[in-house]
């Protein structure tokens, strides 16, 4: 008993302002930092009310995610007004998690492996901890575009949706607000998550999403008769932000985790986690997090932004051109941030040319 006291005494101890996703997700993984004590803190009690569902691409950096996968697609669709891609992955399909699994997981984890939960802050310099990480959301800047979504989970008759299937975009919907399409995950021949999704600069009445989905049901999948059981609403920046608090150290969302162009920060975040732990295993060093995105994905991200905000019809074209250009893996690891060289160049070839060459005359400033 002495020495697992001194044991415990010769850690050192970190903390993390907050209790989301990130914060979790490296509390989850205390066993493989033995030479440090974990403290986590917040104000408020983050219990989740309402649940989400995480989309992501099996990579390896996703293998303790497994377990509490609810589906996987090895199929998936990318739909315009001219044409359908079906697109198929042997080593990268596409699956679903909860929100409330994940965390609830992630926490109980933690717990087993003593890491200390604080609800007031002031208590941080009393610690006295090496290393402060923040993981609060980024700060939003004016005028950023911003992912915005409302999910509907619903139940309709058997038969209704294809359960081997999912619906990354379908962009038969209304294109008047900015970049719109559908996203259908099936989790049965009969209940699936639908969201209406938009890229834009605004926030759209919750009355618009639920039109969007509504006529999807009825005028794409021809589903009249269904009941909506949950619902989850969004709203993910796109772009470059600051730190929440430049006086500490970021992780997560607060350290560049979402990917620019697209989101997925549930799976760049356990790249980012994964990573510093290795490093920090292999070097006996601090944990370092750093932004997990390449400078490369970073730049076509600028580019693709530009050209998403001030020629947003173009997405559906642009999106159909990737879709038919790439197998379904090289369509994962393009936007798990996975891409080589040779892969980058084939996306690139594929793209209509002149948006992208006025796109660079327009691009959005990163912060300092």
């Amino acid at each position: 008993m002495l020495i697992k006291k001194l044991d415990i005494r010769a850690k050192t101890p970190i903390a993390i302002i907050g209790d989301g996703c990130s914060a979790l997700s490296l509390a989850s993984k205390a066993a493989s930092l033995p030479n440090h004590s974990i403290n986590i803190f917040s104000s408020q009690n983050n219990e989740i009310k309402n649940d989400h569902v995480w989309g992501y691409w099996d990579m390896h950096w996703m293998n303790a995610v497994a377990p509490l996968t609810i589906k996987t697609w090895h199929k998936w669709i990318i739909q315009t007004s001219n044409s359908k891609t079906v697109m198929h992955s042997r080593h990268h399909p596409y699956k679903a998690v909860k929100r409330k699994n994940w965390m609830a997981h992630c926490k109980a984890i933690a717990q087993k492996h003593d890491v200390t939960f604080h609800t007031s802050l002031t208590k941080i310099d009393k610690l006295k901890c090496a290393q402060i990480f923040d993981s609060r959301p980024p700060k939003f800047r004016p005028g950023m575009m911003v992912q915005h979504f409302i999910g509907w989970e619903v139940q309709a008759p058997p038969g209704s949706f294809n359960q081997e299937t999912a619906i990354l975009m379908d962009f038969r919907c209304d294109q008047s607000r900015g970049v719109h399409f559908i996203y259908c995950l099936p989790f049965s021949d009969s209940k699936a998550l639908i969201e209406s999704t938009v890229f834009s600069t605004t926030i759209e009445p919750n009355s618009f999403y639920e039109a969007a989905i509504t006529n999807w049901l009825s005028d794409c999948a021809g589903i009249q008769n269904f009941k909506v059981i949950k619902t989850e609403q969004g709203a993910i920046p796109l772009g470059f932000m600051e730190r929440h608090d430049l006086k500490f150290n970021g992780i997560g969302s607060n350290c560049g985790a979402i990917r620019p162009s697209s989101g997925y920060a549930f799976s760049f975040i356990q790249k980012q986690i994964s990573n510093a732990i290795l490093q920090s295993s292999s070097t006996k060093k601090r944990l370092i997090f750093v932004n997990p995105h390449k400078k490369i994905d970073l730049l076509m991200d600028r580019i693709f932004l530009s050209v998403l905000r001030n020629q947003p019809k173009m997405a559906p074209k642009i999106f159909g051109c990737l879709a038919n250009c790439l197998t379904g893996d090289e369509f994962a690891n393009f936007l798990s941030g996975e891409a080589g060289i040779k892969l980058r160049l084939k996306i690139i070839a594929a793209m209509p040319l002149w948006p992208f060459v006025q796109a660079l005359f327009k691009l959005e400033e990163i912060p300092k």
